[in-house]
C-alpha cells in the first residue's frame, strides 16, 4: 500500500503492538474504531475492576518500555510518547477521574451509544455483531453507574450542571422513538432482507439499550445529581493534569490565559476589518446580517449540504495533492457524511487499517435546522478534511511501513490533531482558498470561537479575573462571555459552554495546539534557512502520525 521500504519491526514495536491488542481486548469499541472485529459484539467493562484491569496492564507496558532500548528515532518516538500517554492515564487514575468522568460530550454515556454509528451494516454478520452489542449495552451502562456510584461513596463527583444534562441525553435514547428503536427500524442490507430471527434479536437488543439509558437517567436524577457539586470548576491540579492529557505537553496556564485574552483581541480587530470590505462601515455583526441575506451563500436540505460538503472536498484534495502534500491514493477517498444523531457538531472518523471504511467527515445537524450557510462553513470542510484531520490521520494510517498499529490509529493527543485543523485552517487562508472576504470571515468566526475558548476554560475552572475586571469567572459570566464572541444561537452556546465546564482543558487544546504548531514551523524555518520546503515540514511532521506536542517539537528539532 505504500512505496516505502518495510521497516523491520523492532521489539519496541511489539510492545507497541501487545498494547494495542490489550486495548481492543479491554474495549472493543478501540477495536470497532480501528477496524478490527474481535469483540465486535461486546463492550469492555466500564465497572470499577474494569478501570482496575487497565491500570494492571497500563503499569505492566511501562515496565516494558522503561526496559527496552531503542534502535532507531522511529522507536524513540514511540517509547516516548506511549510511555506518556500511560503514565497521564495513570496520573488521572489516581486522581479519582475515572469517578467523575461525565460530561455531555465525551463520557461514557455518549461513548456506549456512539460505537454503533461506526459498525458496518452491509452484511447479516455485521447486524449480528450489532444485535450483540445491543444485548450488552445494559452490562455496560450497569458497570458505569457502578463506577459512579463509588465516586458518590468517595466524595468524588461531576458537577450538577452536567449530570443534569447528561440525564436529559439518556432520556432521549430512552425513549420508544429513541436512537436505538431507529437502529432497529431502520436495519437493513445493501442486498436482500435480514432473516427473521435477526430482525426480532435487534428489536429485543434495541427495547434492552433503550431500557438500560432509562436506568442510567433515572441514575443521574435520583442518586448522582443530589451527591455532585455546585461547583463547576475543576482547580488548578487537576485542570493542569487534564491540559497535559489534552496536549501531550506542559504549558504555563497563566501566560497562556494572557495569551487567549491577547489572541481574542486580534481576531475581533481582524474580523472587524473584514467586515468592512464586505459592506463599508459595517461593524461585525452588520456585515453578518448582510451574509445571512445573501440567497446565493445558501444550501437548503441536509441533501444540498452533503453534495457540498463532498464537492468541496473532493476540489481540495485534487488540487492540494501533489502541491503542498503528497496525498497517496488510499487517502483521497472522504466520504463527507450527514450523522445519525441530531445532537448538533460536525466530527470526523478515521479510516480502518486497511481502508475498506474510509475517512468520513459526520455532519450532526439539530432539529429543525434546514438552512446552511457556504461562508460560515467553508473553512470547516477544510478543517474536518483535506487538509485537516482527514489528511493527517489518513497519512498516518497508510504509513504501515514505519510505523507500528499504535502509532497509526490510535497514538496521538487533541492538541496535536484540532491544533494541525486549526493550522490547516489558516494555512488555506494563505493559500488562497479563503480569498472572499465572506469566507474569510467565516473561518476567523470559528478562529474567535477557539481563542475565546482558551480565556473562558482556563479562567473558569482556575478562577481567574475576569477580562472585563468585575470579579472571577464564573458559569454565568462564562454564558455571557461565549454569547459575546459566537455568532450562534443560543442552544449552540449552551451547548458548548457546558461542554468547556465539564470537560476541562480540551476546548483550548485546539487553539493553543495551533499556536504550538506554528510556532514549530517557524522554528523549523528559521533552522532549514535558505533550504526551508513547506511540503517537506508537512511530510516530516505527518509521518509522525500522531504524538503529543512536546514529542513533536523534539523529533522535529532535535
Amino acid at each position: 500500500m505504500t512505496n516505502e521500504p518495510q521497516r523491520t519491526p523492532t521489539a519496541i514495536d511489539a510492545i507497541a503492538e501487545d498494547w494495542v491488542d490489550a486495548l481492543v481486548d479491554l474495549d472493543p469499541t478501540v477495536g470497532t474504531y480501528i477496524g478490527r472485529t474481535e469483540g465486535a459484539g461486546r463492550f469492555g467493562d466500564y465497572s470499577p475492576a474494569g478501570h482496575d484491569r487497565f491500570v494492571e496492564e497500563a503499569r505492566k507496558v511501562i515496565a516494558r518500555l522503561d526496559a527496552s532500548t531503542p534502535v532507531d528515532g522511529v522507536d524513540e518516538v514511540t517509547r516516548t510518547d506511549l510511555r506518556s500517554e500511560l503514565a497521564l492515564a495513570l496520573e488521572s487514575h489516581d486522581a479519582g477521574w475515572d469517578l467523575r468522568d461525565l460530561n455531555v460530550i465525551a463520557s461514557p454515556a455518549q461513548e456506549i451509544r456512539e460505537v454503533f454509528d461506526l459498525m458496518p451494516t452491509a452484511t447479516v454478520e455485521d447486524w449480528s455483531h450489532i444485535a450483540s452489542r445491543l444485548g450488552q449495552v445494559e452490562r455496560a451502562v450497569s458497570g458505569y453507574i457502578e463506577t459512579l456510584r463509588l465516586g458518590i461513596e468517595r466524595g468524588v463527583t461531576p458537577a450538577k450542571r452536567q449530570v443534569r444534562e447528561v440525564a436529559e441525553q439518556a432520556g432521549k435514547h430512552a425513549a420508544h422513538d429513541g436512537f436505538f428503536a431507529a437502529l432497529a427500524a431502520n436495519a437493513d442490507l445493501a442486498e436482500g432482507s435480514l432473516p427473521a430471527s435477526l430482525a426480532l434479536d435487534l428489536e429485543a437488543g434495541a427495547r434492552k439499550a433503550a431500557a438500560a439509558y432509562g436506568t442510567l437517567a433515572a441514575f443521574l436524577e435520583h442518586d448522582l445529581e443530589p451527591a455532585a457539586t455546585e461547583q463547576d470548576a475543576v482547580g488548578r491540579e487537576l485542570y493542569a493534569l487534564q491540559s497535559r492529557r489534552f496536549l501531550g505537553a506542559t504549558i504555563d496556564l497563566d501566560e497562556t490565559y494572557e495569551w487567549g485574552v491577547a489572541e481574542l483581541d486580534r481576531m475581533v480587530r481582524e474580523q472587524e476589518s473584514i467586515a468592512r470590505e464586505i459592506l463599508p462601515g459595517a461593524s461585525v455583526a452588520e456585515a453578518i446580517a448582510h451574509l445571512d441575506r445573501d440567497e446565493t451563500r445558501k444550501l437548503h436540505g441536509t441533501d444540498a449540504l452533503q453534495r457540498w460538503m463532498q464537492e468541496t472536498s473532493d476540489r481540495a484534495v485534487a488540487e492540494l495533492a501533489g502541491t503542498q502534500f503528497d496525498i497517496p491514493e488510499e487517502i483521497r477517498a472522504l466520504e463527507c457524511m450527514i450523522a445519525p444523531t441530531q445532537e448538533g457538531g460536525i466530527y470526523y472518523t478515521g479510516p480502518t487499517d486497511d481502508f475498506s471504511r474510509p475517512g468520513r467527515m459526520w455532519w450532526s445537524v439539530p432539529p429543525g435546522v434546514t438552512e446552511f450557510d457556504t461562508w460560515r462553513e467553508l473553512t470547516t470542510v477544510y478543517h474536518e478534511g483535506v487538509p485537516g484531520h482527514h489528511l493527517q490521520i489518513g497519512q498516518a494510517v497508510y504509513n504501515r511501513a514505519k510505523l507500528n498499529t499504535w502509532r497509526r490509529q490510535l497514538a496521538g493527543t487533541s492538541g496535536h490533531a484540532e491544533g494541525w485543523a486549526l493550522y490547516a485552517e489558516r494555512l488555506m487562508e494563505q493559500l488562497g482558498y479563503l480569498d472572499d472576504p465572506a469566507d474569510r470571515l467565516g473561518m476567523l468566526d470559528g478562529q474567535r470561537m477557539r481563542a475565546a475558548r482558551v480565556v473562558l476554560d482556563i479562567g473558569v475552572h482556575l478562577g481567574k479575573q475576569r477580562p472585563d475586571g468585575h470579579g472571577v469567572w464564573d458559569a454565568a459570566y462564562a454564558f455571557e462571555f461565549m454569547r459575546q464572541n459566537v455568532n450562534m444561537n443560543d442552544g449552540f452556546v449552551r451547548f458548548e459552554v457546558n461542554r468547556y465546564l465539564g470537560w476541562p482543558g480540551q476546548a483550548p487544546s485546539y487553539k493553543v495546539g495551533q499556536r504550538i504548531w506554528e510556532q514549530l514551523r517557524d522554528a523549523y524555518r528559521e533552522r532549514e534557512g535558505d533550504a526551508f520546503s513547506i511540503k517537506e515540514f508537512h511530510r516530516q511532521a505527518l509521518d509522525l502520525g500522531g504524538v503529543g506536542l512536546d514529542t513533536l517539537r523534539s523529533a522535529l528539532l532535535t
